[in-house]
């Protein structure tokens, strides 16, 4: 039974992918936003569906503790194992504004949320003002999209699918990821146990990739469909809503109180990942299957040494 739901949600989380990569391009080409920045915002917020859901559940349950080691542990893993794995088969270009505006973006947010976790505590007005800014950075993004276009607001933009099923096909993508992923993850936690693996190495592995398994296929369609600016613009802008958004939210449902020291590995391989991502970004014109061997690497060491933290 654990392998049927494990093979139905991955199905789910493929086709999900798929229907909400198309919506998701024809509601830029009627909004006149760029994909990049459609990557950045309806697709990064869907695939953080799961993310924001554990988050808030544990919040309201009173423990901290899953709520950043699930936030923390997806950003690493959306930067090292799943842009790794998608470059690795299907080299991804990378938009100028990516690694101009906001990789600095995904950068500042992770710093800042780091300095605001260093006191053990994230309070109410904290979240508050991580919420403001990623209101603050979708308004701008979606201004700044399409003053660059150029064209007047009272201008048609020409789309071959009508714009009640391109935002159906959008809400139907996300509605799959959001269950695809908690298929996957309840069913591979079952195979595991079946098997005798310990409950850290189904934390650090199966559970981490699971949830990660959204940003992972709707990434991967993105790039196969030739979309890639949606593609890294996920992942990036995944990693800036489960910080400012699924962050903010769960501290304003119930402020964070947690021993930061427990986290320091984490903490530390995260801006760490972060940083390597911009040198990347910037040598050359693609992401290619070199940089996927690396990021990949980098994830295994990070796994290896959770494992031996114990």
């Amino acid at each position: 039974m654990d392998i049927l739901l494990t093979l139905g949600g991955l199905i789910v989380l493929v086709v999900g992918a798929e229907i909400m990569v198309r919506g998701a391009v024809e509601l830029a080409l009627r909004a006149r936003i760029s994909p990049l920045v459609v990557g950045l915002t309806v697709v990064s917020l869907g695939t953080s569906a799961p993310e924001l859901l554990v988050s808030l559940l544990a919040a309201l349950k009173g423990s901290s503790t899953i709520a950043i080691g699930n936030v923390v542990g997806s950003n690493i893993a959306n930067i090292s194992l799943v842009l790794g794995a998608c470059v690795l088969i299907y080299p991804i270009e990378v938009d100028r504004d990516a690694h101009r505006i906001h990789w600095p973006v995904m950068m500042l947010v992770t710093l800042l949320f780091t300095a605001m976790l260093w006191n053990d505590d994230v309070a109410f007005w904290e979240g508050a003002i991580l919420v403001a800014l990623l209101l603050a950075y979708i308004v701008w993004m979606v201004w700044s999209s399409r003053k660059a276009s150029g064209v007047p607001g009272s201008k048609p933009v020409e789309s071959t699918v009508p714009f009640g099923r391109s935002l159906l096909f959008v809400v139907l993508g996300i509605v799959g990821l959001a269950f695809g992923a908690d298929w996957f993850v309840e069913g591979a936690v079952g195979v595991a146990r079946t098997f005798g693996v310990s409950e850290q190495l189904i934390g650090v592995t199966i559970v981490a990739v699971g949830t990660s398994m959204p940003e992972l296929v709707t990434s991967l369609m993105a790039a196969i469909r030739k979309q890639s600016d949606i593609s890294i613009g996920n992942l990036v802008g995944s990693n800036i809503f489960n910080l400012l958004g699924i962050i903010g939210l769960s501290a304003m449902v119930l402020p964070i109180r947690v021993d930061h020291s427990a986290f320091l590995l984490d903490l530390g391989a995260m801006v760490l990942i972060a940083l390597l991502l911009y040198p990347l970004m910037r040598m050359g014109r693609k992401l290619g299957r070199w940089q996927g061997v690396l990021l990949l690497i980098t994830y295994l060491v990070y796994v290896v040494l959770v494992i031996q933290r114990g």
